[in-house]
C-alpha cells in the first residue's frame, strides 16, 4: 500500500463546549486530490488551521512525509513542504504580484537580503517568480499591487506563492471563492494538472469543481467525518444526502 504524504489520526479540537474537530482521521496520498466538503460551520477551516500549524489540536496526530508535526509552527511546516494558500491579509498589499512571489522564491532559496544589486534586477528571483505567475494565469498582472487585484486574482496569487515555495503537498481553502465561471473553469483545469506535482487537500464549496477534480471526498458535519469515498460513493451515500446534499434518503 502507498504511504500517505499526509496522515491525520483522531484529531480533536474544542472551543468551549463546541467540538470543532471531533476525532477526525483522514489521509492524503501521492498524486491525488482529496476534497473536504461540508456545510458552513462544519469545521473545515479549523481542520486546515490545525494541519498548517496556526491552531494547535487538543489531541491526535498529524504526520507529514512520515514526520510528526507536533510542536512545529506554520513556518517550520512550510519549510518541510506543506503549502497552504495564504490568507489574503497575509499578502504584502503594497507590493506587486511579482514582488509577493519573489519573496516566496527568496524564502525558498534561504536568502533574505540582496546587498550588491537591486532586487528587481535579480533574475534568480524575477524569472522563477514570473514563471509561477504565468502558471496561474497572472503574468499580465505581475506589476499590479496586491491591493488592486480582484478577489479571484488574489486567490491565484496565493497559489503562485505556494508553488514558489516548492510545496510537496498543498492545502487549498476555497480557491474558487470570488471567481467567475471562466476563472473557476481555468483554475479547475490547473489544479487537475497540479496533483501530479504534489497532492492536494482541497476545501471547496463549488461542487461542480469538487466532483470534477476529487479522487476521494471526505464529508465533515459538526466537526466529524461522516463519510469518505469516491465521487460516486459520496453521491450515493444516504447519510451524506441527508446531512449535506439536502436530499431525502
Amino acid at each position: 500500500m502507498v504511504e500517505p504524504v499526509l496522515e491525520i489520526r483522531d484529531l480533536r479540537k474544542t472551543f468551549g463546549a463546541l467540538k470543532a474537530t471531533d476525532s477526525v482521521s483522514l489521509d492524503l496520498r501521492p498524486g491525488e486530490i482529496h476534497a473536504l466538503i461540508g456545510p458552513n460551520g462544519a469545521g473545515k477551516s479549523t481542520l486546515i488551521h490545525q494541519i498548517s500549524g496556526s491552531f494547535r489540536p487538543d489531541s491526535g496526530t498529524i504526520r507529514f512525509l512520515g514526520q510528526d508535526m507536533a510542536g512545529l509552527d506554520m513556518a517550520a511546516r512550510a519549510r518541510l513542504g506543506l503549502g497552504r494558500s495564504f490568507q489574503i491579509s497575509s499578502l504584502a498589499q503594497e507590493f506587486s504580484a511579482l514582488r509577493n512571489v519573489m519573496l516566496a522564491v527568496q524564502a525558498r532559496q534561504g536568502t533574505s537580503f540582496r546587498f550588491f544589486r537591486p532586487v528587481m534586477s535579480d533574475k534568480s528571483l524575477t524569472e522563477p517568480a514570473m514563471a509561477m505567475l504565468e502558471r496561474v494565469g497572472l503574468a499580465g498582472r505581475a506589476y499590479v499591487a496586491a491591493a488592486e487585484l480582484s478577489h479571484g486574482e488574489r486567490r491565484q496569487l496565493e497559489i503562485a506563492i505556494a508553488l514558489a515555495l516548492g510545496s510537496r503537498a498543498f492545502l487549498f481553502d476555497e480557491p474558487m471563492a470570488g471567481m467567475g465561471p471562466e476563472g473557476s473553469k481555468a483554475l479547475t483545469k490547473f489544479l487537475d494538472g497540479l496533483r501530479h506535482e504534489a497532492p492536494i487537500l482541497l476545501v471547496e464549496h463549488d461542487m461542480d469543481a469538487v466532483f470534477a477534480l476529487a479522487d476521494r471526498i471526505s464529508v465533515l458535519v459538526y466537526g466529524r467525518v461522516i463519510a469518505t469515498g469516491t465521487v460516486d460513493q459520496i453521491r450515493n451515500d444516504p447519510e451524506v444526502r441527508r446531512a449535506y446534499l439536502g436530499e431525502a434518503a
